[in-house]
């Protein structure tokens, strides 16, 4: 795995496990009518667009005015700062986002989203539409797009199979934003926010760049299309360095994995199956790290891990 260091952050180029397939994506969107049992209507706006959700993205727009306005509320935007939307679909959370910043970088994928976007927001010169795959272009060129530059807040709705690529995608930047509120499946939200005992990959990848807080769950009625799970909305707010201090942020990373590499096995077990290494040098380690090693991955803190790579590179060059 290759790295980028920037100043004081060293970036690994590739530490989220992710899947870019199109999944589920949360465009913003609300109307009048109230959610209720039944089958659903389209949103008002999308009928005077002349649109339809779009399968093949796996568009499902907002359209629970209650939810919104909770999403807009947990930005805890300024007038000064500048947000950077992800999925700006119809525009509704984009206006809210507007009413808030100083500067509002919209972007959306769909092209046909984006000439709606484009004649809705006409003569703002403060919202720029961007219209674009977020992971291909970098956050610094979004914001160059858009007008903008950091530092920046990023709001918006996580396609569910390509959300921790997202995540990755600013997170490991070189201008990461200051803090992120997205929602995204809810069951994804719960592991990136879990505690020692039910830890996991991604949420110590997530870790150790912010500190996330779970904020609220949104039902499938919120949306249309209903989606078949829940949602969740999550606040990552961003570290300006690691929490823990590793000499080599992508070995670190490897060796996190080599941990989780066989999850249901008792610790020295995994790392000694994932490192490659005798099992009995790795219990050493971790007993001279302070740790139990029939503990298995899931139940390590993220300082737990900084120490235990520690005390493993220490039996390395011993």
């Amino acid at each position: 795995m290759g790295s980028t260091r920037t100043g004081h952050r060293t970036i690994p180029t590739s530490t989220f496990l992710a899947d870019r397939r199109r999944a589920p994506r949360h465009s913003s969107s609300s109307d009048r009518r109230p959610v209720h049992p039944g089958k659903p209507r389209p949103p008002r706006q999308l009928v005077e667009a002349g649109l339809t959700a779009r399968k093949a993205l796996g568009q499902h727009f907002l359209r629970d005015r209650g939810i919104l306005r909770r999403i807009v509320a947990a930005t805890k935007l300024s007038p000064e700062e500048t947000v950077l939307e992800v999925g700006a679909g119809l525009g509704v959370l984009t206006q809210q986002l507007a009413k808030h910043a100083g500067r509002v970088v919209a972007v959306e994928v769909d092209a046909g989203l984006c000439d709606h976007l484009r004649r809705r927001f006409e003569g703002l010169p403060a919202l720029s539409i961007v219209c674009a795959d977020v992971l291909s272009l970098t956050p610094s060129a979004l914001l160059r797009q858009g007008g903008a530059r950091a530092p920046y807040v990023v709001a918006g709705n996580l396609p569910y199979n390509i959300a921790a690529a997202v995540l990755r995608h600013f997170l490991e930047s070189a201008e990461p934003p200051q803090r992120l509120i997205v929602m995204l499946q809810r069951e994804v939200a719960e592991s990136i926010a879990a505690a020692p005992g039910r830890m996991s990959l991604l949420a110590l990848s997530v870790q150790f760049y912010g500190s996330p807080r779970l904020l609220f769950s949104v039902p499938p009625s919120a949306f249309y299309p209903p989606p078949k799970v829940d949602s969740a909305v999550l606040r990552i707010d961003v570290h300006e360095t690691p929490p823990v201090a590793v000499d080599d942020t992508s070995a670190f990373f490897r060796f996190l994995r080599a941990g989780f590499s066989a999850p249901r096995k008792q610790l020295r077990n995994a790392l000694s199956h994932g490192l490659g290494r005798e099992p009995r040098s790795v219990g050493e380690a971790i007993a001279h790290a302070g740790l139990d090693p029939s503990l298995r991955a899931q139940a390590l803190s993220l300082d737990d891990w900084a120490v235990l790579y520690e005390a493993l590179a220490d039996a390395r060059e011993g």
